[in-house]
């Protein structure tokens, strides 16, 4: 393998899915262009992933994987960040997100190559656990804030589509919109945290999906189709969140001046309407409803945090001095 230029850095962020985390740096090992570094970003597990990490790095270059382990679970959301702040630090141009439960295309690197030379957000398309596609293009409703999947229907002529909303699981991003935005915030725990981050991406720069294929997902999870969208299972911890973390999105918004809260309210109603629908419909139960009351009542008292402030691009780590390695 011959690492390209620009410095490609991809983080995962992982927590007890070591067989998972396994097959991907497999993946990665098998890569036709290698990347600048890996930063696997270990959020406290307590399976075996420390030892398949240790055992993965004979497949890499000495110093290319980087071992890094949080001593507390941050969540996805404290992950990326973490993951974020490394790769920048170690002197990376670009940074690829993704969790875990992912298989990288061998060709991914060259596909991604071209847009590279266009946009600064990126996201490539993926194929689904069963090898169909994953189309998964949503784009925020400015004035409800919430990102409608399926509202980028096709991609142009030229085989991408602009939207303000993303994943973490594949999103590429260039580091000086990272130094112009700040760092992931942590703070979301899980859920809306890179539909958030797109969104500030896309307040300074196109962010886009184009029409090649780099991932493939892995995990298999219980959900229905509804024809427009599919609708997977939730966990009491997604469920507390989605809700909660609506108001640091709202902070966001509010922050750019784009907040309509009457819009932005019925847009919370909707989402309380449609995880009371998951429960129904998706897991047979309403046991879950008690995780989004709780969801609520956290979610206002955020609202009525007059020192929330966004993440500060102070923080991230300076680009390196030209030749530095």
């Amino acid at each position: 393998m011959s690492s390209p230029a620009p410095k490609i850095a991809i983080a995962i962020v992982t927590f007890n899915r070591s067989g998972f985390l396994r097959e991907l740096l497999a993946s990665a090992a098998a890569m036709d262009t290698a990347p600048f570094r890996i930063v696997v970003v270990d959020n406290a597990s307590t399976d075996d992933t420390q030892q398949v990490i240790e055992q993965s790095l004979a497949s890499f270059p000495p110093g290319m994987v980087i071992n890094h382990r949080l001593e507390t679970n941050t969540g996805g959301s404290g992950g990326f960040s973490e993951g974020t702040r490394k790769a920048l630090e170690l002197g990376a141009d670009w940074v690829w997100l993704m969790d875990d439960d992912v298989e990288i295309l061998p060709d991914a690197l060259e596909q991604f190559d071209p847009w590279m030379q266009r946009f600064k957000v990126i996201h490539g398309r993926r194929y689904d656990f069963d090898g169909t596609p994953f189309y998964w293009q949503a784009k925020f409703n400015q004035f409800l804030g919430v990102p409608l999947p399926y509202s980028v229907k096709t991609f142009s002529d030229e085989g991408y589509a602009v939207t303000n909303s993303g994943t973490f699981e594949g999103m590429l991003i260039h580091a000086d919109i990272v130094r112009k935005i700040g760092l992931p915030d942590p703070r979301f725990f899980i859920s809306w945290d890179d539909a958030a981050y797109a969104w500030l991406a896309a307040q300074h720069t196109e962010v886009v999906y184009v029409d090649a294929f780099v991932l493939k997902r892995k995990r298999e999870q219980k959900q229905i189709n509804l024809g427009v969208r599919h609708l997977n299972d939730g966990s009491p911890l997604f469920r507390f969140h989605v809700i909660r973390n609506r108001a640091y999105v709202g902070q966001y918004f509010r922050e750019y001046g784009k907040l309509n809260r009457v819009g932005f309210g019925l847009g919370t109603a909707l989402t309380l309407a449609k995880e009371v629908f998951r429960l129904i419909v998706v897991q047979h139960t309403l046991k879950g409803i008690g995780d989004l009351v709780r969801g609520f009542r956290a979610n206002r008292a955020l609202w009525r945090d007059r020192d929330w402030q966004p993440m500060d691009p102070a923080d991230v780590p300076a680009a390196l001095p030209p030749g530095t390695t």
